[in-house]
């Protein structure tokens, strides 16, 4: 499998290449060369299939022959090393929680992944790959515990000072060994766009910069998993499926459809954001116009530029028509999602966190168009990483799970940077 850049101006890479270099020379992001559907007989008996057998024939095209398959196999069967349920919340409502991992968060998933992936093809090298990665919220902790201690790799973790919660803050600067973090003076658009310039910064070259956020191919299309495990859950139903992302840099959503392209029979995509509105407003104009990141309740969807959306482009064929066949993104507000979040918890006693309510939202937004469909949203993090949120607004005490009481009690250990010259300063 090769992979080129979305900006249609560098060499075609192999899987290793891609991972290892994050973003291409021409600043785009790597994408896959094909994309051969599965046969239909395996989602016929995909309710037959373990997670590792499904994850394995959604993953094996892309990786190559690049890591053997036993090798992926055990690759697969450590990142996958928690449960991924469909919740039912009311009538043909369905939360697929994917907080059961190690940091609580979806994150948990491309960062195992991408980390294993690292360091096979390390393996046998002497030769040191610095992380830098950006967070709004969640990938951060994921990442920090996905690559702590790993052979060869040092990662370098840029967030938003007082803009991610305790709990986040602390799942990522605490861990020490490889880990490090640096607290920017500004928002995540800032932190991302310090670390696309250190990635074609040539005087970096000697410190073999790749990414961990979803800009990196082995971060994001392990995403896919999750979507099938979905769909293996619900199949039962017999009746369409919609599926609703709350959407920041819109690698969740990316994933779908890129599983949707493998043959996975999902109806309609909804990406569900907050007041960062730039992909609805994309489209009803057809004017694809960032902004300045807004900061909302839903923190880790804070994001004005979504990355990932130029690969969703390129999966529509950058056709606003054949957007609109299967997917819709609508847009809520910080007052819209708190009632959401009451209105589930009084009615069902389900916990939803600002993220999930999101995707609540524009789920039931969808399903009214579509009202004999089954619909599933995505729950992103455990609500514990909101707790300022969810407990005053709902009115409980929520208990601390044994993933994040391991934190609570260590330093923070942090630098703090305001410009990109730091950030270079920092890394040489």
């Amino acid at each position: 499998m090769k992979y080129f850049s979305l900006n249609n101006n560098s060499p075609k890479v192999s899987f290793q290449e891609a991972v290892v270099f994050g973003l291409a020379p021409d600043r785009g992001l790597y994408f896959p060369e094909s994309i051969i559907p599965l046969p239909d007989s395996f989602f016929q008996n995909i309710e037959n299939l373990s997670h590792k057998e499904i994850a394995f024939e959604a993953i094996k095209q892309f990786v190559g022959d690049e890591i053997p398959e036993t090798e992926l196999k055990r690759i697969i069967a450590d990142t996958l090393c928690f449960d991924f349920p469909c919740v039912p919340v009311e009538d043909n409502v369905y939360s697929l929680e994917l907080f059961h991992g190690p940091t609580m968060a979806f994150k948990d998933v491309g960062a195992r992944f991408m980390s294993r992936c690292l360091g096979y093809f390390n393996r046998n090298d002497d030769k040191k790959v610095t992380v830098l990665v950006a967070t709004s919220g969640d990938t951060g902790g994921a990442v920090a515990s996905g690559f702590l201690g790993v052979k060869g790799v040092e990662v370098i973790i840029l967030y938003p000072s007082g803009k991610v919660s305790e709990i986040q803050e602390r799942q990522l600067t605490t861990l020490g060994q490889n880990i490090k973090a640096l607290e920017v003076d500004g928002v995540f658009d800032d932190c991302q766009d310090m670390v696309k310039k250190a990635f074609l910064d040539d005087t970096l070259k000697h410190k073999n910069l790749t990414s961990a956020n979803s800009i990196n191919i082995a971060r994001w299309l392990p995403q896919m998993f999750y979507i099938f495990f979905a769909y293996q859950q619900l199949k039962k139903q017999n009746k369409p499926i919609i599926l609703s992302c709350p959407s920041g840099n819109f690698g969740n959503i990316c994933a779908g459809i890129m599983a949707k392209r493998l043959g996975l029979p999902i109806v309609h995509f909804v990406a569900s954001t907050n007041a960062n509105d730039t992909v609805p407003r994309f489209l009803e104009k057809g004017n694809y116009d960032p902004k300045p990141s807004i900061a909302t309740i839903s923190n880790a969807m804070d994001v004005g530029n979504p990355s990932n959306f130029i690969r969703i482009q390129e999966l529509y064929h950058y056709d606003l028509n054949e957007f609109n066949k299967d997917f819709s993104s609508y847009s809520f507000t910080d007052k819209e999602t708190e009632i959401a979040m009451k209105d589930i918890y009084t009615k069902t006693k389900y916990i939803a966190e600002p993220h999930g309510a999101v995707g609540y939202l524009g789920l039931k937004k969808e399903m009214k168009k579509q009202p004999n469909s089954v619909g599933v949203f995505l729950e992103t993090a455990h609500p514990i990483k909101f707790l300022d949120t969810v407990e005053p607004l709902l009115g409980l005490k929520l208990p601390i799970p044994k993933q994040i009481e391991s934190v609570l009690g260590k330093e923070k250990v942090s630098v703090k940077i305001g410009t990109y010259e730091e950030l270079k300063a920092f890394l040489q």
